[in-house]
């Protein structure tokens, strides 16, 4: 099933793997400079942008090579990439129940739910932090998993280390804490679910 998003009327699809347009604000350096950027589907032509962004945000991410990547992508449910006019500026893999991946985070979560989108990796440039792209990723999620009968978005937020800012934005957005895992590094992770639709009878 294709992901969506809502957008604003006027805002057409240019190409069938579009998923959404978006006109907003950037603040740099106390000016606000207009940016635009749509969400569509992965495509194997992003795969060097997706490496070089998973690779910025390493620390809060496992690492991904080439064939890491390949792998990953070929068993993903939900794969958007944000394309500005500077090329890619973020991306996004989510796996439902029922996947083959061997990422312990996901394990917990399959042990303990069903009919969820797991969301493993959501990365913005650091340029482009604070724009809106995170939200239009959620958002994406969120009607997704409503548009394929999903109960629950999950994941996992850095603990210790701390990612204080991806905690507090999880927490405004409703994910709370369903409990905590250590992970074999030693990181500590808080792992986060949202309801996305009623408790079933």
């Amino acid at each position: 099933m294709r992901p969506h998003v809502s957008r604003p009327a006027a805002c057409a699809r240019d190409s069938p793997d579009q998923v959404g347009s978006f006109a907003i604000s950037k603040c740099l350096r106390g000016r606000k400079i207009p940016l635009e950027f749509t969400l569509r589907e992965y495509q194997a032509g992003d795969a060097d942008a997706v490496l070089r962004l998973n690779a910025e945000s390493v620390t809060v991410l496992s690492p991904m090579d080439e064939n890491r990547l390949r792998l990953l992508a070929g068993m993903s449910s939900f794969h958007l990439v944000a394309v500005a006019p500077a090329g890619v500026i973020g991306f996004v893999m989510g796996f439902t129940d029922g996947a083959a991946y061997d990422s312990v985070n996901y394990r917990w979560f399959a042990a303990r739910y069903k009919r969820f989108l797991y969301l493993d990796r959501m990365v913005v440039a650091p340029s482009f932090r604070g724009c809106g792209v995170g939200r239009a990723f959620h958002a994406a999620a969120l009607e997704y998993a409503v548009a394929s009968g999903l109960d629950w978005l999950v994941g996992e937020i850095d603990l210790d280390p701390p990612n204080p800012v991806s905690l507090a934005y999880h927490e405004r957005i409703g994910f709370v804490e369903v409990g905590r895992q250590t992970l074999p590094s030693g990181k500590v992770v808080s792992m986060r679910a949202r309801r996305v639709s009623p408790p079933r009878s």
